[in-house]
């Protein structure tokens, strides 16, 4: 007997019962998303190489360890992309959305890092990302962020989250604060951990995530980023939390948030949770106005982020935030028992389907007894059954059978739990009772 072939390590199925979870979420943030006028844009899983290489840095983790990059048969190298802003600038660009325009962005689908797979961080892992060009003042920031917050008080999630922001400055800040940093940290080698001994050299900003508490006691006196800001920064950082604070949105100010990556400048945020144990990071996302340009772009203000779709469902899950209605149950259930009724069940589904576009209507199919048809529309979760037999052609009725004692009101819910023959011309005001 052939083996079994299973699915890559770190690379999830995501079965039917799990799915309506996932178009849940989906659709609360588009709904937002679409509510302050932003565009879905959708590119390639696969990039060149390059494009990451010079995004990214080639002295990252994320280059040297993680990517899946392979060539090609023509001999080009190309990867599974494994993050999406690059590849929104680099679509953007390429397709005249940028130069003297603004643009609001957003896209979803899987990315992929060849990463030890851990509960919610996953090889192929999915998100959301938003991306805006063209605007370079703290409102588009500002804008960003209190959208966030409307998608955590859409998901019921507002309580259980933090945001935490900071500023990075302009590359010059950001170079001289790095300069004091490695010089502060290298008269401590002794007590950092290895990682950040390695970070030191190639991005010694990543050291302040250390969660090592040796670091972490070294980096109590170490130089503050904001006495390195530059007053550019400090005024654009001030609206923006002016603007916050007029929204209503809380925040912490974390002098300690950073990026790993050159290119953001200026704003930095996350929102984190406590419900997700070490992986506590949901949503992040910062300016990044040097990105387009150094993709070969003319210069463009550039801000986004973006979440992971994983961490969210199981936030979602781990809280009962899901309503218990989101699930794959049908709505109604045909079943056809007896010579001739197959023919009449598909006419009644199709009526039904016609009538009530977004009911969902199920026809058994496959043939069996009543018996073992009546214990398939059970297991579909429907409310109502049809029933069709051969007395129900010859007379023209059909026998309406509630499954799960529904009513319409109280007064008529002992009538409702009881099987009813109704005509088949007026069958359609009895199902929609019904399902009212």
């Amino acid at each position: 007997m052939l083996s079994k072939i299973q699915a890559i390590r770190g690379m999830n199925d995501i079965l039917p019962e799990q799915t309506p979870k996932w178009q849940y979420l989906e659709d609360t943030v588009r709904r937002v998303l679409q509510s302050y006028g932003y565009s879905e844009i959708r590119m390639p899983i696969v990039e060149q190489t390059e494009l990451f290489k010079r995004s990214i840095g080639e002295v990252t983790d994320i280059v040297e360890k993680e990517m899946y990059t392979f060539e090609d048969r023509n001999g080009d190298s190309l990867t599974l992309r494994p993050e999406g802003t690059a590849c929104c600038v680099r679509a953007a660009e390429q397709h005249g959305l940028l130069f003297n325009q603004t643009q609001k962005l957003w896209y979803c689908g899987p990315m992929f890092r060849h990463e030890r797979p851990q509960k919610g961080r996953y090889r192929q892992f999915n998100q959301i990302g938003v991306e805006c060009f063209g605007m370079q003042g703290p409102d588009i920031d500002a804008e960003m962020i209190i959208m966030t917050a409307r998608f955590w008080k859409a998901l019921g999630l507002l309580e259980n989250v933090t945001l935490q922001i900071n500023s990075l400055g302009t590359s010059e800040a950001r170079a001289e604060y790095k300069k004091a940093l490695v010089e502060y940290l290298s008269n401590n080698l002794d007590a950092l951990d290895e990682d950040s001994k390695r970070r030191l050299e190639s991005n010694p900003l990543r050291i302040l995530d250390s969660k090592n508490e040796s670091t972490q006691r070294v980096l109590d006196d170490a130089p503050d980023f904001a006495d390195y800001l530059d007053q550019e920064s400090k005024e654009h950082f001030e609206q923006l939390l002016g603007l916050l604070d007029a929204s209503d949105v809380a925040y912490e100010v974390n002098s300690r948030l950073v990026r790993g990556l050159d290119y953001y400048s200026k704003t930095v945020f996350e929102w984190v949770t406590d419900d997700l144990g070490a992986q506590g990071t949901v949503c992040a996302g910062g300016r990044y106005d040097g990105l387009v340009e150094q993709l070969g772009g003319r210069s463009t203000p550039g801000v986004g982020f973006a979440m992971g779709v994983e961490r969210l469902i199981l936030m979602l899950e781990s809280l009962d935030k899901i309503p218990a209605t989101i699930n794959n149950a049908a709505d109604v259930f045909i079943v056809a028992v007896g010579e001739g009724t197959q023919i009449e069940a598909f006419k009644l589904a199709e009526v039904l389907r016609n009538e009530f576009l977004t009911l969902r209507v199920v026809t058994h199919c496959g043939g069996g007894s009543f018996k073992s048809q009546m214990k398939k529309a059970d297991k579909s979760g429907a409310p109502v059954a049809l029933i069709i037999g051969e007395n129900e052609i010859q007379n023209k009725t059909v026998v309406v059978k509630p499954l799960r004692g529904l009513s319409m009101t109280e007064e008529s819910a002992e009538n409702n739990r009881q099987q009813v023959e109704v005509p088949v011309s007026d069958f359609l005001n009895v199902i929609e009772g019904y399902l009212a």
